[in-house]
């Protein structure tokens, strides 16, 4: 039981450590995620399209 409170005591101080991001930063994160996914998807798209062009033209 000594040891669970001694975690307990442990985790409780670590929270308070935690640094939250501001709203700010969160929303530049979340744009940049997003441009990088749409940008990744683009380039995705172009090279199946041109693949499925060369196999379609082999084949």
């Amino acid at each position: 039981m000594k040891k669970m409170l001694e975690f307990i005591k442990s985790v409780r101080g670590e929270w308070f450590k935690i640094v939250w991001p501001t709203r700010d930063e969160v929303t530049r994160a979340t744009i940049m995620i997003l441009v990088f996914s749409a940008l990744a998807t683009l380039f995705l798209f172009l090279i199946d399209s041109a693949l499925n062009a060369i196999v379609g033209w082999i084949f």
